[in-house]
């Protein structure tokens, strides 16, 4: 069978590639939405150093995506049914370390083809099913499953008094994490530090909200997660560093290109953990379309959504990428919305 890959040769140029997709033991998915990340978007417009742009590629874009089952030869899934599809590909099988961390594991969309395909040829572990899921809110499973991860680190190795739990960010894996603690811990209060008052209106189901030009001098928390990442990572880390409790977790999930400085005096006077967390494996997925059943959760999602016109061509192609970055949604500014493409 014959496949159209759209893929991204340089910045804002994309040139089909066609290959050949096998039949014989690969479940084959047609794309119905897709999400851009930041992560889409940076390469996109050519904003990654052009050492990583030259070695990464030409390759299709995009690493959310929920899609319709055609073919399964293992009879896993039946054609017709919703899926969503996990861009992490772990070449070994390892009881320590976790999938997304493992050794000679890689991702899609990150030096190899994305999503971004008329059709998606993947071994059956790769799939998970999200049939009770609004398609919209499928495509951003994979977003999700990230919260997921990082929560469940979390719980794994911070101590029992999570009384009050931060959150530094206001954009929409600030958003995410905070749904999920507030799903997962409903008894803890969650505090939201941010720096636009717009976006902070949005979560109205926690329990405080600060800007960071205002925290209170005696604002204490017992763990946080740092959801910021790019120049806000350094002032996150700093503020949570001053503010959080002897022995608590900071969670790092904020990515930055430029190292951040980090104060370790007061990391080692207070016994503090730091705790990196970074993509998803199939358990978190699974755990992400638990929570995306759930209706309450689901509109949650839908504010951090604009849902675009359908893509029937590489012109459309272009033009989702373009209103991504221009459209006026709550979290355009950390790039924390996710533009719904519907193929």
């Amino acid at each position: 069978m014959i496949n159209h890959v759209y893929q991204l040769i340089q910045p804002k140029v994309i040139s089909v590639k066609y290959e050949d997709v096998s039949l014989k033991d690969r479940v084959i998915i047609r794309p119905n939405y897709m999400a851009i990340c930041h992560a889409d978007q940076r390469y996109y417009q050519g904003q990654r150093d052009v050492a990583v742009l030259n070695k990464k590629l030409p390759m299709a874009l995009i690493h959310e995506c929920c899609g319709t089952v055609l073919y399964d030869p293992t009879n896993t899934y039946n054609a017709g049914q919703q899926v969503v599809m996990i861009p992490n590909i772990p070449t070994q099988d390892d009881p320590i370390i976790a999938e997304n961390y493992a050794k000679g594991s890689y991702f899609l969309s990150s030096g190899h083809d994305g999503f971004m395909r008329e059709l998606v040829d993947m071994d059956v572990s790769r799939v998970v099913d999200c049939r009770d899921v609004d398609s919209p809110i499928a495509a951003i499973t994979e977003f999700i499953s990230v919260g997921v991860h990082a929560v469940a680190r979390f719980d794994m190795v911070a101590h029992e008094r999570r009384n009050r739990i931060g959150v530094w960010g206001d954009g929409s894996l600030a958003y995410v994490v905070s749904s999920i603690l507030k799903e997962r811990f409903p008894k803890s209060e969650i505090i939201v530090v941010g720096r636009n008052p717009r976006k902070l209106s949005t979560f109205s189901f926690v329990s405080e909200t600060y800007l960071s030009t205002s925290i209170p001098s005696n604002l204490e928390i017992d763990h946080a997660f740092e959801c910021c990442g790019g120049e806000g990572s350094y002032y996150a880390i700093e503020d949570i560093i001053r503010y959080i409790n002897p022995q608590g977790a900071l969670v790092l999930m904020g990515v930055s290109e430029n190292r951040v400085a980090i104060n370790t005096r007061m990391v080692l006077e207070k016994g503090l953990q730091l705790l990196g967390c970074s993509r998803s494996g199939r358990a978190d997925f699974i755990k992400a379309t638990e929570l995306l059943r759930k209706k309450n959760f689901q509109q949650k999602m839908k504010m951090i959504i604009y849902e675009d016109d359908p893509v029937r061509c590489i012109g459309d192609i272009h033009r989702v990428f373009t209103n991504d970055v221009a459209t006026p949604v709550s979290y355009t500014h950390l790039r924390a919305h996710e533009t719904a493409a519907n193929l």
